[in-house]
């Protein structure tokens, strides 16, 4: 593995324990902050208002790590994240929670910036493994941050806010320090380059078949809202969970996750080739979620979940697909517009699985996955001829 491939892996995992961080500890400081115990509406406030920044300005962060270079937009997002990270340490007012989770939205082109180098420095051999690893270290951070911030927020509710600060700020100085200097777009290129958000979606839309790989990516990301959304809740109401059992259930998953995308994806794309790999992955998440909508047993959960973790293979492979469709010198465009997509799914789907849940829990909770493999039936059109097309390079 390359240097510079090492260095973007480490600031993924490092950006991952900084976000799971604050997990465990958010709503307990916004009842601080706010002086209720009622904080359901105001994470969902805080949860859209990064979401929508994140919409509008992940294609124009791209689009600039186009032109100027990966490594100072990396930078900017990485001090946009720190300082968010300190609103919510010192701030004793919501209104500066708001402005602080702005600020992350706006700055929010961590794993866009990550996903656009990868595509700069990746043969195309290499594509579905090196996207694999990505996900796997993000997935990796994103473990150790939950407990880490479990225990630090015991001996002081904001302590894990300024460890999150304090990781993102080692985050960035290791970006300037081990990344190499960006490397601009050649000047006969830039005619490509855009900051009209309009015109970004546009510019990227207009290549051929590109808005279908775009749609997939959003619907996909949609059907994981599924999970955030009602994992807790059916586990209480199937198998009468409590919060352990829940945790257990979570982290076990992520476990069998990271095995997956750290040793998979690299072995699935040559044995299968990266569009038959994202069949395939999309084929164990629907046997997954099958068994998990029937299950009267919660054993059943812990005994699919190799299974429901192959279906990561799915991502990279998309992922490495997409890349080989859009010219070099919009590779951070494109990767701002799949950030920006999955903001809007996760804006829209959250709320369409709640009222789906709502009419499901008294009668059969199971069924809000049956619901998903409808929605990934529904889709299979749209994946299979989206990555089948061919485009000009």
């Amino acid at each position: 593995m390359n240097p510079p491939l090492f260095i973007i892996f480490a600031i993924v995992a490092l950006n991952a324990i900084g976000i799971g961080l604050i997990f465990p500890i958010l709503p307990a400081l916004l009842q601080d902050v706010i002086h209720s115990s009622n904080t359901a509406l105001y994470m969902g406030i805080l949860a859209s208002l990064y979401a929508a920044m994140q919409f509008v300005f992940s294609p124009l962060l791209g689009a600039l790590s186009d032109r100027i270079g990966r490594k100072p937009v990396l930078l900017l997002s990485l001090a946009g994240a720190a300082i968010n990270y300190l609103f919510l340490t010192f701030s004793h007012g919501l209104p500066w929670l708001l402005l602080g989770r702005m600020l992350a939205g706006i700055s929010s082109a961590n794993m866009a910036v990550a996903s656009a180098y990868i595509a700069d420095v990746s043969i195309e051999s290499d594509r579905a493994r090196n996207f694999g690893l990505l996900s796997a270290m993000f997935g990796a951070g994103f473990i150790v941050g939950p407990v880490l911030g479990g225990v630090l927020g015991e001996y002081w509710i904001r302590l894990p806010f300024l460890a999150a600060a304090l990781f993102t700020a080692l985050n960035a100085v290791l970006a300037y320090v081990a990344l190499p200097a960006p490397v601009t777009m050649p000047v006969e290129h830039q005619h490509a380059i855009t900051f009209n958000p309009l015109k970004v979606f546009v510019s990227i839309g207009s290549m051929h078949g590109v808005l279908l790989l775009i749609a997939t990516f959003f619907i996909l990301s949609a059907t994981g809202e599924a999970y955030a959304v009602c994992w807790a809740l059916w586990g209480h109401d199937a198998f009468q969970w409590n919060a352990w059992w829940i945790g257990m259930s979570l982290g076990t998953f992520g476990i069998c996750q990271l095995l997956v995308q750290s040793f998979i994806p690299a072995y699935a794309a040559k044995l299968l080739g990266d569009r038959h790999a994202v069949l395939v992955g999309i084929a164990c998440t629907c046997t997954a979620l099958l068994v998990m909508a029937f299950a009267r047993h919660g054993w059943l959960v812990f005994a699919i979940m190799p299974i429901f973790a192959l279906g990561s293979i799915g991502t990279p492979a998309l992922q490495a697909l997409a890349v080989q469709k859009v010219p070099a010198a919009q590779q951070g465009q494109f990767q701002g517009v799949v950030a920006s997509t999955i903001s809007l799914s996760a804006m829209l789907a959250p709320l369409l699985f709640s009222v789906l849940y709502f009419q499901l829990q008294a009668s059969w909770p199971g069924a809000i996955w049956l619901s998903v493999v409808f929605m990934y039936v529904l889709a299979l059109p749209l994946v299979i001829y989206s990555t089948k097309v061919s485009l000009p390079q």
